[in-house]
């Protein structure tokens, strides 16, 4: 059964640190280097401690100076060997005591431990549990760098963490800000020993073990139980010795130090992230944006051109014969910006204006809104980065709009049905007209030259040719006026299937350079938020 277990605390970890290497890369420039550094630090140490000896538990004794740690170390080790490692009152290289040394040399050399000793048989310290490594370590305020280098470089190493206090100093502010405080998260591989009871009255030993938890509660280790020793008495060794061994037992101390300090990495890229959830992208941000942008880049003065192009085609192809060759001199504006294709002719570029300062204006008004809309309840260092994807391709939309609105189909040369029939009635009507001058004119030659004049024929007392060209001249002025009607409203038409090509085709710009950079990192962001937790 407990294997059973440790595989799933093993499967449990291997995910979670899984999950804080994909929250730090997702997190790649975007959070704090320190906190992305961090996160490295302990995926690092924790592929190096995984693929070292699970079978040895590491033990650290860690405390200041004159707390008695190294007698406190001799005496659960039943050994002087901390006293024969220095030459100094303080320990000054760290000292190794090993239990079962099989296969923890590779171990120790990661910890960078060179004074190495074998343990022998100790009462109460070992149950056949496992290989054990007790370190007798430098002070961690010792006023040498070195040594508290040294002391807290293997403080983010060892499996447990075994901190040694005293009557004197056991309440220091510094002692508990600078290096007990910061492994509150640890307190699942946390000892807590008041060394050197035998200073105190018995009547004393019980206030300082609770004024001792108190503080600990305060530093987040209430949960840590104060073992109250003297290492020259003897008087708690046993005890101590007993937590040792059921730790090593247990062999759960190396996966629960790893994922205390992966709920700390995960914590600090937290911190760094901030709280909250962007809103992300809506329906009504997408059509804010593509009105925006379609504003910035003139597509109503297009729209407009498209409007003017078929009412100036209509009055070509429909108006009166006889005064539509003027509608000739007026220049197409769909020409104009290079809008009107020729045949399969491509159209790659306008002949719109380049965007003024008001234009710029515009478009970065659109941009911004967007990205404060899409970001908003993102914390700050996401915050901006999703406003960034949004402006990555800045430089780049105002040719692509341009592109889209120069590829658009606006219809410029479709002919609408009724235009060659009205065409055809006003050539008819003008023919008629033609015919009865003609007629008309031939009968004045006559009469002119004295020549027999012909009775015209009549209709209702009306002389025929004076009724062709009276007709033919109503039927064309009338169906010029008609046209112009029709072709006002087609105009209408044609300019708003033209409208909506052109926002489509604005909304396909923004949707590659605007909207998908920005989806990108929102859904960054959320694999981020997701692997954050996963790793908590």
């Amino acid at each position: 059964m407990s294997r059973h277990r440790d595989a799933r605390t093993e499967s449990a970890l291997a995910r979670r640190l899984d999950a804080l290497n994909e929250a730090r890369e997702l997190g790649e420039g975007r959070l704090d280097d320190a906190a992305l550094q961090q996160a490295y630090g302990v995926l690092e140490r924790a592929t190096s401690r995984r693929s070292l000896s699970a079978d040895h538990t590491v033990v650290g004794f860690f405390g200041a100076t004159g707390s008695g740690k190294s007698s406190l170390f001799n005496a659960v080790a039943a050994t002087d060997a901390a006293r024969m490692a220095v030459r100094r009152p303080t320990t000054s290289e760290p000292l190794a005591m090993v239990w079962q040394p099989d296969g923890s040399a590779p171990l120790l050399d990661w910890l960078e431990v060179a004074e190495r000793r074998e343990g022998g048989p100790v009462p109460c310290l070992r149950d056949d549990g496992g290989g054990l490594v007790l370190l007798d370590l430098p002070d961690f305020d010792s006023v040498q760098r070195a040594n508290r280098e040294t002391a807290e470089r293997l403080a983010g190493q060892v499996d447990v963490l075994v901190w040694v206090v005293d009557p004197q100093k056991y309440a220091d502010a510094a002692i508990h800000n600078e290096f007990i405080r910061p492994f509150s998260a640890h307190a699942a591989v946390t000892l807590v020993v008041l060394n050197q009871v035998d200073r105190l009255a018995a009547s004393e030993v019980k206030p300082v073990l609770e004024s001792l938890s108190s503080i600990l509660d305060r530093d987040g280790l209430g949960k840590v139980s104060v073992l109250a020793v003297s290492a020259v008495t003897g008087d708690g060794v046993d005890e101590l010795r007993r937590r040792v061994a059921a730790v090593v037992k247990a062999k759960a101390a190396q996966s629960a130090r790893l994922a205390a300090d992966v709920a700390v990495a995960a914590g600090h890229l937290g911190a760094a992230a901030g709280t909250g959830r962007a809103a992300g992208i809506h329906q009504q941000d997408r059509k804010a944006l593509a009105a925006g942008l379609a504003d910035a880049v003139h597509v109503e003065t297009v729209v407009s051109a498209v409007r003017t192009s078929y009412r100036l085609e209509a009055v070509k192809r429909t108006g009166w014969p006889v005064t539509r060759w003027m509608a000739r001199f007026r220049k197409d504006p769909l020409r104009r910006l290079g809008l009107r294709r020729e045949g399969a002719s491509e159209v790659n570029r306008t002949s719109l204006p380049p965007a003024d300062a008001a234009g710029q204006a515009r478009l970065d008004s659109a941009l911004r809104d967007f990205a404060d809309a899409a970001s908003d309840g993102a914390a700050g260092p996401w915050r901006a980065s999703i406003r960034a994807a949004a402006r990555s391709n800045r430089e780049a939309l105002p040719d692509a709009l341009d592109q889209a609105v120069a590829s658009a189909d606006l219809k410029a040369n479709a002919r609408a049905w009724w235009w060659p029939v009205f065409s055809l009635i006003q050539w008819l009507a003008l023919l008629v007209a033609v015919g009865g001058l003609v007629w008309l004119g031939v009968l004045a030659a006559l009469g002119y030259f004295q020549l027999p004049v012909p009775q015209a024929p009549r209709v209702e007392g009306w002389p025929l040719p004076t009724l062709m060209v009276a007709a033919g001249v109503v039927v064309g002025l009338f169906l010029a006026v008609t046209s112009r009607f029709l072709a006002a409203a087609g105009a209408r038409g044609r300019a708003a299937a033209a409208r909506r090509r052109l926002r489509e085709g604005v909304a396909g710009a923004a949707e590659s350079l605007v909207l998908e950079p920005t989806e990108a990192e929102l859904a960054r962001y959320r694999r981020f938020q997701e692997a954050l937790d996963a790793a908590r």
